[in-house]
């Protein structure tokens, strides 16, 4: 009895990991759309230009690739990657640093187009949502690093940090989803763009980020090599 209740449970995290798949498909596509709709329809992407239109939309490409999509993969990676646990740890502690880094790059260039078109800084709900989370971002890179992969950490204190660590980053990570689609929405409104092709093209970015999440989440929860 206890054999096939065994079995059945290796089978079913064999076939979640179908997830992880359906996950990296979500963040491609994800990926895809926003640069089309950045490059197609909103004059490129281009951090030291000129034209603020295209510094703004560093802000947009970088915050993606860094808290939602890199942040992401780092979280699948240190879950479906089958290798030793200490290349586990640094692959997921190297793409949030990665991530971290675009999220400063992407920060950085909102600033600069508030300043080039004198606009105010943290007015909207994005923004703060967005803030508060590269905040918690940095403090739970940094607490993970110190725990888990600083030689002087104890087990006792990773024991204790690891659920901690773990529900954070998944609440994070759904954080920055949500920064993304009010960003959108903000930008769908402040431009004023009616239903049209760009339109539609916004909303299937947001449905496929939203999708990425809930697929990442999934295969954190489920997926697992054995």
């Amino acid at each position: 009895m206890f054999t096939d209740v065994g079995y059945e449970r290796t089978t079913y995290r064999r076939s979640a990991s179908r997830l992880t798949i359906a996950a990296h498909l979500f963040g491609l596509l994800a990926f895809i759309l926003m640069l089309v709709w950045l490059v197609h329809y909103r004059e490129g992407i281009e951090y030291d230009s000129s034209n603020p239109n295209r510094v703004f939309n560093a802000h947009p490409f970088f915050m993606f690739c860094g808290f939602i999509f890199l942040a992401g993969e780092a979280m699948m990676g240190y879950k479906t990657v089958k290798a030793e646990h200490s290349v586990q740890k640094f692959f997921h502690a190297i793409l949030h640093l990665t991530a971290l880094c675009l999220g400063v790059t992407g920060i950085c260039a909102v600033f600069k187009y508030h300043d080039m078109v004198n606009v105010e800084d943290m007015y909207s709900l994005h923004s703060w949502i967005g803030l508060t989370t590269f905040v918690l971002f940095c403090l739970q890179w940094l607490l993970g690093l110190s725990a888990f992969l600083f030689p002087g950490s104890s087990t006792i204190t990773r024991a204790k940090m690891l659920p901690w660590h773990v529900c954070g980053g998944r609440a994070l990570f759904y954080m920055a989803i949500c920064a993304a689609l009010t960003g959108l929405i903000e930008k769908f409104t402040y431009m004023g763009i009616q239903h049209n092709r760009e339109a539609r093209l916004i909303n299937f970015t947001g449905l496929s980020i939203l999708l990425y999440g809930i697929f990442v989440d999934l295969s954190v929860a489920l997926a697992r090599y054995v």
